[in-house]
Order: structure tokens, then sequence, then C-alpha cells
């Protein structure tokens, strides 16, 4: 009951406070009262009574001390001194708050992004028992170790039959439907998945049933589940029942049911809108590597036990699914693969391998804002303390502690953390969905939840107490370590005429303007990189191009008739109106995807990009033939296998020979059998990944109608080059819907494409190159608020040196020094460390290196025109100082 008693007190402070001192009075008095007694007069004894109880408010203290409730209540009242304190100071707080709110909130954003892409798991039960199964070896057979679809339908049984680490295993794929009838159609996301999927994930219907194996075992009968957002979206939530259908790539499915809300299938960043069962059918091929396998593991099983365990499977099951068709050498290279597990509770991402390095390198990039911001409040912390040196000195005098005095500042510290970091997590809802936005293309749209959670709160927390830490620290120390003598006899000016009390201050400007440079250097960078690959010569021509995929499996054209269907559809696009020309590829250059062949000469041997085009591909993508010709209407399957092949490709497999005539042998593979072919003409390099930075590796083009028959898809992608790509785009589609009503059709801006395939470095570079500029702007106001505390403190100083004889000139080079040294300080510190961190990041950058002289030398202007300019309003401010009035104070 004493400690409620206790407890209830914190809110009647001023009562307990009477009561103690009441307490104190009546111990002096009595005290007094016996010296006088025992013959004291009661001068001497009330002079003994003060000695021995000494000062009235440390003993107070020190009695509030002894309760640990009364510990709390000091603690109450240090935060309401602090906030009587701001309500003096509204604008230094303003200020304060704002800086801060922006920088944690930077931070903030920048970190949820990464907790959504990296660290969340997905919403389903207990994420944390999920494997993945890899293949070890790659890459090799289109397989690599990061990608996730290398597992074919007889690899995926074999699992099935042989799970033994795995409470459950499924397999999945995602991909893309056409949901409607023909031209009306529009491409849906959806997840193709094993009859276990949803029950080894422990997902629940929300309306319906959802995919069991008893799905899959039937193909006859399409059917499919939905998203909770798809159905919210196309079907208009209405109940699932036995009845409800969807027109899905021409063909009616039924609907069994929908899918909680917050699941989104297996892959972050995405969303599926509908999953439909495998159906693997009675023989399914060996080399169509296109699935994801995932487990649960069992109780008792871990990674390390269960990866030993698929290895010991590896080499039966990869024995047992050995794809036909390849070489000796490439088979034995695919029985020598191994599985493992590795963890699958966050789920699969492209956006981690793609933009991992990114989002770190900003986390990095805020973190030094931050640092900038942290050191422009510890200055006028310290400048806020000079002015308070008075007000402290006096609380020391009546018997405040240090200890104490620092507690009071760092408790004002810690509010303006706390306050600031509450509003940046506010500002960082905003800004997070602003980075999403930017990573957005014109095909894709990333799906991400960026609401904070318990990780988000703590870093935002974490950097709080940190900035705390930073900004707060050395004022209070300063402050509480002031002689307090000094401080009263200084009055109201402070103690003045001491330089190295200002070293503190100038070592934050140091900072500041070190940190700068590196963040200045990196935006220049960035942006240079990004110009270098937005002009950067690619040998293709890029303006006036669409690219347009037709499908015409609906069509049902058989394969033997599909290349001369192909060859009639180019030419029709070719003679729409405001088409200039058109050409049939299998592959777009730079926008992804590609084929590999194992190749032959009498000289080396190797592999080499394969793409198979129609005669008009070269003069309508703008690459001039060098030597040689071009393909005709004459190349098929019928006459000499002939090939066009690029630079690198002869230096790679001819060195310095001639290449007209040579004879290429193309190692078989499933549907593309062993071939030699004839090099008919040489091209220039061009680039052909969708990664600019790639060297471009050896090119072989093939005629179209050489396209091997087994290898002959239902699809053709088309170049379109014309003047007005919309226009043209709209022809196109009008003619080829009037004549094919089946066929589905997508197009494209191939600039476009491009542009969305340097997204990355965009993102880099806009932010890169704000966050400089912030950083500019800080070392402005760190700059010119310091130089102006200093003068203020040199006041009488820079007066006698006017009454002297000192000129304007002078005086102003007299501040513009101080201003050099710590700017040439500052600058030097940041040059070392902007090559330092550069090399860190010198992969995300293109035809440009870390140290280079030309970024370097801007960045140093920037600064120093930076630097001149905070400096010369304090300076001429300074110069124009009236003597008379500067030494009247003293």
């Amino acid at each position: 009951m004493a400690m409620f008693r206790r407890v209830a007190a914190l809110f009647r402070r001023s009562h307990m406070d009477r009561e103690i001192e009441s307490e104190l009075r009546e111990h002096m008095q009595m005290r007094i009262d016996d010296d006088v007694a025992q013959g004291m007069s009661r001068k001497e004894a009330e002079r003994a009574a003060r000695l021995e109880f000494g000062n009235p408010t440390a003993m107070r203290e020190r009695v509030s001390a002894e309760d640990t409730t009364l510990g709390l209540d000091s603690i109450v009242r240090d935060v309401r001194y602090a906030l009587r304190g701001f309500a003096k100071s509204p604008g230094f707080v303003l200020v304060a708050i704002a800086t801060l709110a922006l920088g944690i909130g930077a931070n903030t954003a920048v970190f949820e992004l990464l907790d959504a892409v990296r660290l969340r798991s997905l919403p389903v039960a207990r994420p944390d028992e999920l494997a993945e199964l890899r293949i070890v070896g790659g890459p090799s057979f289109g397989l690599t170790e990061r990608y996730y679809a290398n597992f074919t339908v007889p690899m995926w049984q074999e699992i099935q039959r042989h799970h033994d680490p795995f409470a459950g295993v499924f397999a999945w794929q995602s991909d893309g439907l056409t949901l409607g009838k023909n031209r009306e159609g529009r491409h849906v996301s959806s997840l193709e998945v094993s009859g276990d999927f949803f029950n080894v994930l422990g997902i629940t219907p929300w309306q319906g049933r959802l995919i069991g194996p008893q799905d899959e075992a039937s193909c006859k009968a399409w059917k499919a589940v939905v998203s909770y957002n798809f159905w919210q979206s196309d079907m208009g939530g209405a109940p699932i029942t036995p009845e409800t259908t969807l027109a899905v790539e021409g063909e009616t499915v039924r609907v069994l049911g929908v899918t909680p809300p917050g699941f989104f299938g297996m892959i972050v960043g995405d969303r599926f809108d509908i999953a439909y069962p495998m159906c693997p059918g009675p023989n399914p091929r060996r080399d169509m590597f296109m699935y994801s396998v995932m487990g649960r593991l069992k109780p008792g099983w871990d990674l390390a036990r269960a990866s030993g365990y698929l290895a010991s499977l590896s080499h039966g099951l990869f024995e047992s699914t050995a794809p036909t068709g390849y070489s000796a050498k490439q088979t034995e290279h695919y029985k020598s693969f191994r599985l493992e597990a590795v963890p699958a509770g966050s789920g699969i991402s492209a956006l981690r391998e793609r933009y991992d390095a990114s989002l770190r390198l900003l986390l990095a990039i805020t973190g030094l804002v931050l640092l900038i911001a942290c050191a422009n409040l510890a200055n006028l912390m310290l400048a806020r303390a000079s002015v308070r040196q008075r007000e402290i000195a006096i609380r020391m005098a009546l018997g405040a502690s240090r200890g104490r005095l620092v507690r009071q500042m760092l408790i004002e510290s810690g509010l303006l953390a706390g306050i600031g970091a509450g509003l940046g997590v506010a500002v960082a809802q905003p800004l997070a969905r602003l980075l999403v936005l930017s990573l957005n293309t014109s095909q894709y749209v990333i799906q991400l939840n960026v609401q904070p959670d318990w990780r988000v709160l703590l870093f935002a927390a974490g950097v709080a107490a940190l900035t705390c830490v930073i900004f707060g620290t050395a004022p209070a120390l300063r402050s509480a370590g002031a002689d307090p003598i000094a401080a009263i006899r200084a009055g109201e000016r402070g103690v003045v005429g001491n330089r190295e009390r200002f070293s503190l201050q100038r070592l934050m400007v140091v900072t500041q303007i070190a940190v700068s440079m590196v963040l200045l250097v990196g935006a220049l960078l960035f942006v240079r990189s990004y110009r270098n690959l937005v002009t950067l010569n690619t040998g293709v021509r890029e303006t006036g191009m669409s690219i347009g995929y037709f499908g015409f499996e609906r069509m049902k054209i058989a394969p033997e008739n599909q290349a001369a269907f192909k060859r009639q559809l180019i030419e029709e696009i070719r003679n729409a109106p405001g088409v200039e020309n058109a050409a049939g590829t299998t592959h777009i250059l730079m926008l992804g995807g590609s084929w590999t062949h194992g190749v032959h000469t009498d000289t080396a041997e190797g592999s080499s990009k394969f793409t198979y085009v129609s005669p008009t591909f070269f003069k309508t993508s703008g690459i001039p033939l060098l030597t040689g010709r071009s393909f005709t209407d004459m190349d098929t399957n019928n006459t000499p296998y002939v090939l066009i092949v690029n630079q690198t490709f002869i230096k790679k497999f001819l060195g310095r020979g001639p290449a007209i005539g040579v004879n290429v042998r193309v190692i078989p593979e499933p549907d593309y059998p062993a071939r030699t072919y004839e090099i008919v003409g040489t091209i220039p390099d061009t680039k052909y990944d969708d990664d600019l930075r790639h060297e471009t590796p050896p090119m072989a083009f093939v005629p179209l109608a050489q396209l091997p028959p087994a290898a002959e898809r239902s699809w053709v992608a088309v170049m379109i080059a014309t003047s007005d790509t919309a226009a043209a785009t709209n022809v196109v589609r009008q003619r080829i819907a009037a004549k094919y009503p089946e066929m589905s059709m997508q197009f494209e801006d191939f600039q476009q494409d491009l542009r969305d395939n340097l997204v990355g470095d965009r993102m880099m570079a806009m932010l890169s190159g704000f966050f400089g500029v912030l950083a500019a702007i800080l070392v402005i106001v760190g700059l010119y608020g310091v130089l102006s505390y200093l003068l203020a403190q040199r006041r009488n100083e820079i007066g006698i040196r006017i009454a002297l004889g000192a000129r304007r000139g002078q005086v102003i080079g007299l501040v513009m020094r101080d201003t050099a040294k710590m700017l040439a300080l500052g600058v030097a510190i940041g040059a070392l460390l902007a090559i330092l961190a550069g090399r860190g990041a010198s992969a995300m950058l293109f035809g440009l290196k870390a140290w280079d002289p030309l970024t370097l030398g801007f960045a140093v202007l920037l600064l120093t025109a930076v630097a001149v300019g905070a400096s010369l309003l304090p300076a001429s401010r300074a110069a124009r100082l009236d003597p008379a009035k500067a030494l009247r104070t003293e």
C-alpha cells in the first residue's frame, strides 16, 4: 500500500515537495534549538545547522533520490522542464524535429522496403518450416542456381516418391493466362500448382474449396481457384457456387474457391489472379525445366540434415530423369547435379537479386544524410547550451550534480529524437510507396505490402536512440563540464575568448563536409552512369520500334504449316499502312531470354547465342551487314543451312581468318538436331542481354524458315519499324484481329522496354542525386550556423581588430580562412572515403570508375561553391560590425 501511495504521489508532486521541505526545516530548527540550549548563540547555531545539513536544494534532491518512485518523478519533472524550455525556443524545436523526421523517415522508408522484400515471412502457416529444393552444379540446360524454375515433371515425380525429410512437398510455376475470349481477352497472372500446394502451405479457403490432389489427377476439365483481390475486382465478390465459371484461354473454367486476402502466392512483389492444377500427362518432357519445388520439414529435421538426404538421393534421381537428345558430355554433366534444401519461409523474389544491392546502398546513403543532420543538430545543441551556460552554472552552484545536468540534456535530446522518430515513421509510409512506384515499369507493377511491422518500428526506435546519442551526448557533457564560476563571471555573454572551446563545432562541420563529399561523388557517379546507359549506342534501332507478340495456338494450325503461316503474317504486318518494315524473330535483343547452342569449328569449340530471324530482320532493326549477304526467302529447311555471325563470334571461333564460307557444326539438343551451317554474312557487335553492362556474347542468326520443325511454336515476335508507333500499332491490331479473330496479340514500345530495364539505375540516379543535393543544403545550413555562432562569440575580438584599422576585406579574409581550413580537411577526408566506398559500388556503375577524376573534381567545385556561399553572409555581416557597439559590452 505504501508503494501505491508513493506512485500516486507522482501526480501531486508539489505537495510532496512542500512536505519534504517542511520536514527538513523542522529538523534544522530542532538542531538549532538543541545547540542554543547547550549555550550557543542563535546565530552560531543557525550557521552550524546550515553547515551540517548543507544546501537545502541539494538535501531535498538527496532525500528524493532515496525513493525509486521519487527518482522516476524527477525524470518526469525533467521532461516537464524540457518541454517548458522547448516552448521558449519554438524555432529550434521545429528545425530539430523536421530534420530528424526527414532523416529518420528516409532511413525507415528504405528499411521498410528491404523488410518487405527480404525479411518478411510468407503469410502461411509456420513459414520457418518451409524449404526450397535447389539444383547445385549449374548453370546448364537452362538452369541457374538463383532462378526458381529448375525442375522437370519427371524430376518432380521422383521427389514426390522420395521426400522423407518433408511432411509434404509441392511444385509450382508462375505463368500468365488470357482471361476472356479472343481479342477481348486480357492478360492475368497465374500459378500452376501441384495437388498438395495449398495443403502443405496450410492455406484455408475464403470461399469454396482449394485445389487438392484429386484435381491434379483429373485433367479433362479445367478447374481453378482465384485470389481474393481478383474475386473482388473481377468477380464482384459474388458467392462461389458449382456453376461459377470463367473464360480462360478460350475455355470455360470452373472456379472452385477463393484464397484468403493475405495470400499473394510464393513470389514477393507479385500477386497471382488464378491458380490451376498441374496436368503432366502420360509422357511428360524431360527437357522442360519449368517448376519450383518446395516442402515442409518434418519435426526433428533441419536444413542441413535434409540437404544430406537429398544429396544421397541425387545420383539416382538425375540418372533416372536424364533427358535424351543431348550429347554424352552434356548428359554426364546433368547426372553430376545434386540437390540441396534452402530456407523458403520468406518466399522467392527476383527483386532480391535485382535490387537488393541498390536498396542496401540507399540505406547507407540515407544513413549518411542522417549523420549530417545529427552533426547539424549537435551544433545547434552546443550553441543552445552556450546560451544556457549561465543558467546551468547557477543550477550547479545551487547543488545540482553534473550527472543530473547531463541527464537533463539527454532527456531533451531524447524527447527531440523520440518525436522525430514518431513523425519519421509517418513520413516513411509515403516515402516507401514512392520507392515502390519508382521500381514499377510500363509492363510490370510491383505488389508489395510496405506497412510497418515490428522490425520497422524496432529499426526506427534504434535509429532514434542512435541519433540521440550522436547529437545529444557531446553538448550534454560539454555543458555539464563547464566551470560554473567562469560562466557566471562571463555574464550573459557566456564564455568567450577561448577558441579551443569551438574545436568540436569545427570538427562537426568537417565531418559534414566529408560525408557530403561522399554523397555528392556517389550522386554524380550514379547520374553519369545512368546517362551513359541511356545514351549508349546499342547497335540496334531503338526509336520508332514496336514489338508485337502474336499467338495462334487457338487457330489449330498444323506444325508443318506454321512456318508458312508466320511468313504470311509478317508480310501482312509489313504491308499495313504506316509500317516501314517488319521482321519476325524468336528473340528480341536486349529484352531478356535467349537460346544457346554448343558449336564446333575447325579451330575452336564453345557456345554461342542463337536467334532465328526473318530475312528483313537486319534492315528492320538497323543492324548493318558488314560482309557477305543477308537472308532471303529462299533460305528454308530444304536448302543449305546458313548463318550470319557477329564480330565476337568470329574472334572466338575463327580467329583472324575469313568468316564467309566457314562451316559451323551445332551440337544436338532436344528439338534441335545436329546441323552444319555455312557463314554467309557478318554484322557488327550489338548489345544482346537485358543488362547493358554485360559484354556482347558470340551471336549467330539463322533464317526463321530454318527453325527445326520440332522447335516450332504457336507464336512469333515481330519487330515493327514505323515513324508513329501508336498509330501503326492500332492499325496492325485492327487488321490482324479482323482477319484472325482467334489470334492473341500484345504490343510493347521497344524503347520504353529498354528504359524499363534501367529502372534500378534510374532509381539510384534520382535518389542519390536527391540525397546529394539535400546533403549540400545541410552543409550550407550547418556551415552558416556555425560561422554565425562563432563570429557572435568573437564579436569583441573583431570589433577590436576593426578599431585598430583592419579593413573590411581583411575581416572577410579572416572568416574565409577558417572556412578554407575546414573545407580543405573535409574535402580531403571525403575524397578518400568516396574512393573507398565507390569500390563497393563499382559493379553498379557503367563506363565509370569509382575514382573518376572528373567526378571528384566537380564534387570539389560544388562543395567549394556551397562553402563560400554559406560563409559570405556571416563574413560580410562581421565586416560591417560597428566597433563602438561591439566594445560597449566589455
